[in-house]
């Protein structure tokens, strides 16, 4: 049994400790928020938080979550709310959607660690999130409004 604390829950699973976390948390737990891209860690699709960390959960063994924190898309905010997710509303941002919930975890860590994020920064952090749409003008576009919004303490 591996113990796993997701989305501030306790879960006990039975599992292959070797089992990808991505499969632990989508077939396991009923997570499919966390998406599926490469399974060779290129993508950025299956991002998830480790202990605050973005991690591609498609590569991380189960077993390295053990009695850590894991938050997933569905764990950012308690209702969608988070200023990422009501910019990526906002500016209008998927096209597809495969990728955004990778997306908004990798960059909810840039703006925890980077409240005030260039361009460059952006480009720099989002790099190994793969867009097959193309919506990076929009991904920055919405980071960027994040970021005031967060400056302002509030969500919008």
């Amino acid at each position: 049994m591996i113990s796993l604390n997701v989305n501030g829950e306790s879960h006990s699973i039975d599992a292959d400790p070797e089992m990808p976390l991505l499969w632990a948390l989508r077939d396991i737990l009923n997570l499919t928020g966390t998406k599926y891209g490469c399974g060779v860690a290129q993508c950025g699709a299956c991002v998830v938080h480790l202990d605050g960390e973005a991690v591609r959960s498609c590569v991380t063994k189960v077993s390295r979550a053990g009695g850590r924190k894991v938050i997933t898309i569905e764990g950012l905010s308690a209702n969608n709310d988070h200023p990422l997710q009501k910019a990526w509303q906002e500016i209008d941002v998927p096209q597809c959607g495969y990728c955004h919930s990778g997306q908004i975890m990798s960059a909810a860590v840039l703006l925890r660690e980077n409240p005030n994020p260039t361009d460059a920064d952006i480009d720099a952090a989002m790099s190994g999130n793969i867009c097959r749409c193309g919506t990076y003008p929009r991904i920055r576009k919405a980071i960027h409004l994040a970021a005031a919004w967060q400056a302002k303490g509030n969500g919008r």
